[in-house]
């Protein structure tokens, strides 16, 4: 009965939000943006329901990328929430962004941002090297093409990085639909941004009235 340790929990892992911002989501193209855009909204949106350790962080937010996307900001309000600005490429080299991430203590990191095969690819074989179990949140992450994306989850999974999904991620931290204290909160997060499986969750509640 006793579940995997290599399963992610709300305790044992901190979620990395790397460059959601305008700029950087113009020249995505692996992924459809409004699609993308729900995927994000799926993982902030988990994070926040589970109070899971998270960092946001930006590059050149006011000078080049732009503001984050609404999704994480509805979530993760800019006025409350410390996002770390940057000028490096690689996360994982800018001081304040590093202390951040470390600071968190814990092994477990799961990243998801723009573009994947450079913005993530930088911090996850970082943090690898650093002797961090690492997961990406592949539909989550957005690149210039979908070679570029693929090549660089690719590269980050022979490194020894977990590939995940948005939905995956949410699923994974409920668990047990038993868990009530969330159940709302996830089925009122998938209603909204789950797609199929979130329609498919409003009607049940409707028409069964759980």
């Amino acid at each position: 009965m006793k579940p995997s340790v290599n399963l992610l929990t709300p305790e044992n892992h901190a979620l990395v939000l790397i460059d959601f911002e305008g700029q950087m989501a113009f020249a995505t193209s692996n992924i459809p943006v409004h699609e993308l855009r729900t995927n994000v909204a799926i993982v902030a949106g988990a994070s926040k329901i589970f109070n899971v350790a998270t960092v946001v962080t930006t590059v050149a937010e006011e000078s080049f990328s732009g503001p984050v996307f609404p999704e994480v900001e509805e979530f993760y309000p800019i006025a409350t929430s410390g996002y770390i600005d940057r000028t490096t490429m690689n996360t994982w080299e800018d001081e304040n962004a590093y202390k951040a991430i470390v600071a968190k203590n814990k092994k477990k990191l799961v990243l998801a941002g723009l573009w994947t095969s450079v913005c993530i690819v930088g911090p996850v074989l970082s943090a690898i090297e650093e002797g961090y179990e690492v997961y990406i949140i592949t539909d989550a992450c957005g690149d210039v093409s979908s070679e570029a994306h693929e090549r660089a989850v690719q590269r980050m999974i022979q490194a020894g990085a977990i590939p995940v999904t948005a939905i995956q991620y949410l699923l994974e931290l409920q668990r047990d639909w038993a868990r009530e204290e969330t159940y709302g909160p996830v089925t009122t997060l998938m209603k909204k941004y789950g797609g199929s499986y979130g329609i498919g969750i409003h009607y049940a509640h409707n028409m069964l009235k759980h």
